[in-house]
């Protein structure tokens, strides 16, 4: 039986469903979602790379008086993600929901598809607005004007910021877990090649610059990092992603360490979130739930990439 059987093909590919909730906050009111202050919740898991992108992007937009945040229980049971009070998680303060579950049945009656992280809450409306974290990420940046002011999807670099980015999504995101969610070995082989091809690739692009556009951090550098962060912890061993670990690229571990260590990055990456719940939470993969005490992992070293900074 495979992680998510609705999600697999007869050739054991994993398929990721599409994101169920795809309304948009504007600027102008154009839309019948206002980019009004208070007005929108952000309810995420720490463990998700998904989610965690929208927390580094609402931080570096300067939004986290603007838009709430709860965070959910890392552990995902059969009921799916919940609201419970522990270490770094709690219970929903804004609509005393127990289970994500609610809130996707409160804004559509009959969904029956499988509840995932982020979800951005409107307050005013009582409904999801969305749970793509490209289009939350994107509006964060668009619609918002936080206080500060950054630019993550700058127009000059259009389209080949895209471009890349849908390249890392393909390979690299969605790559480990096309790699761990595969149910057949031949699948299996054609995403762990594919994968490590992709960050082969990166790691050449990162010999000859800081990111992966230059001097400038964008929106495709959190992408990635919201996977090289997590992976070492558990796509190397839980996922089978076990060529290389990305302690073994010195360009993709200097660059890791380069990001980790931007300013409020660290504390939007809870490690112990990200094992206990894939070990714990993905039970045909892990059957005996035990979450490993390793590895040993240390971001906080200097990133020797300051020889790049002035390119």
């Amino acid at each position: 039986m495979s992680q998510f059987p609705d999600e697999n093909s007869e050739d054991g590919e994993f398929a990721r469903q599409e994101d169920a909730f795809r309304d948009w906050v504007s600027a102008d009111g154009s839309t019948a979602y206002p980019a009004e202050s208070g007005r929108y919740h952000l309810y995420v898991s720490l463990a998700c790379p998904w989610a965690s992108r929208t927390v580094i992007v609402r931080h570096l937009t300067g939004l986290e008086e603007s838009v709430g945040l709860t965070v959910l229980d890392p552990v995902r049971d059969e009921r799916g993600w919940a609201f419970r009070e522990g270490p770094g998680f709690t219970t929903d303060p804004i609509n005393g929901f127990n289970f994500l579950r609610e809130a996707y049945v409160a804004s559509a009656p009959y969904f029956h598809g499988r509840v995932t992280v982020p979800v951005l809450w409107d307050k005013t409306a009582g409904c999801i607005v969305n749970n793509s974290e490209d289009d939350i990420c994107q509006m964060f940046n668009d619609a918002f004007g936080g206080r500060q002011r950054v630019e993550l999807f700058p127009a000059d670099l259009e389209p080949a910021h895209a471009e890349l980015a849908r390249f890392i999504y393909e390979n690299v995101n969605n790559g480990v877990y096309r790699a761990g969610f595969a149910d057949k070995q031949a699948a299996y082989e054609r995403a762990f090649r594919t994968l490590f091809a992709a960050l082969d690739e990166l790691e050449s692009r990162l010999a000859t610059r800081r990111y992966l556009f230059g001097a400038r951090i964008v929106e495709v550098d959190w992408r990635l990092f919201c996977t090289l962060v997590r992976f070492d912890a558990v796509y190397h061993g839980h996922f089978k992603c076990n060529l290389r670990r990305i302690a073994d690229y010195p360009n993709l571990q200097g660059y890791l360490r380069d990001l980790y260590q931007q300013p409020g990055i660290a504390a939007t990456v809870n490690i112990e979130h990200i094992k206990r719940h894939y070990y714990f939470t993905h039970e045909d993969i892990n059957p005996t739930r035990i979450v490993p005490l390793g590895p040993l992992l240390d971001f906080t070293t200097p990133p020797g990439r300051g020889h790049f900074s002035d390119d």
